[in-house]
């Protein structure tokens, strides 16, 4: 027999490629390619509020955030937020805000700006915070929120997909999350991007 012969025999007996098998192994790094390549995108051009959402067009996640304790707003109680309370036909900008977080603290002049607007209604979820710290907050700086909900454990947060703190949500009339906002409010961004989707929402 020939060692071409041989040869022949080797190469016929062995496995035939499984190109099927092949490309489902590669399938996951293509996709997580995909997505870190998006991230990426994001932050290369220092807009992180730009960093996309899986609410946006669905309904509110369903909560019922008790008040924040001792805060008053024009001598009276101010109350607690639920999902309820986004689906009353108006259109509701919901802040996630915290004393401990000096973005807050930027941002909020731009809340009490907002908060004159008479198509939106401001409220807050108080995240993960000291009830006297956010009052002491509110009490230096004004307080915009029509309702604020004490989000104690954090665990609404998360049920909004929450990144960190500051974010602002435009929630249409009928309950629907028309746009999150990343990050501190700027007056660009109130002026250009949150006005549009209040306009947006408005509209609906």
């Amino acid at each position: 027999m020939s060692d071409t012969g041989m040869s022949d025999t080797v190469e016929s007996g062995a496995p035939a490629p499984r190109p099927r098998r092949r490309l489902l192994v590669l399938l996951p790094l293509v996709v997580f390619g995909a997505l870190a390549a998006l991230f990426l995108t994001r932050l290369i051009d220092g807009d992180p509020s730009r960093v996309p959402s899986a609410l946006i067009g669905r309904a509110v996640p369903a909560f019922d955030l008790p008040p924040l304790g001792g805060l008053t707003r024009d001598g009276a109680p101010v109350p607690g937020l639920a999902s309820a309370d986004l689906a009353a036909g108006k259109v509701t900008v919901v802040n996630v805000w915290a004393s401990w977080c000096v973005p807050c603290r930027q941002e909020h002049p731009l809340l009490v700006e907002l908060a004159r607007d008479p198509r939106v209604t401001v409220v807050g979820i108080n995240y993960k915070d000291a009830p006297e710290n956010a009052r002491r907050f509110l009490g230096a700086l004004g307080n915009p929120f029509a309702r604020v909900g004490a989000d104690e454990n954090g665990r609404t947060g998360i049920d909004w997909g929450v990144y960190g703190v500051p974010e602002t949500f435009v929630v249409a009339g009928d309950g629907t999350i028309r746009h999150k906002h990343i990050g501190p409010l700027t007056p660009e961004a109130l002026a250009t991007t949150l006005e549009a989707a209040i306009a947006a929402a408005a509209a609906r």
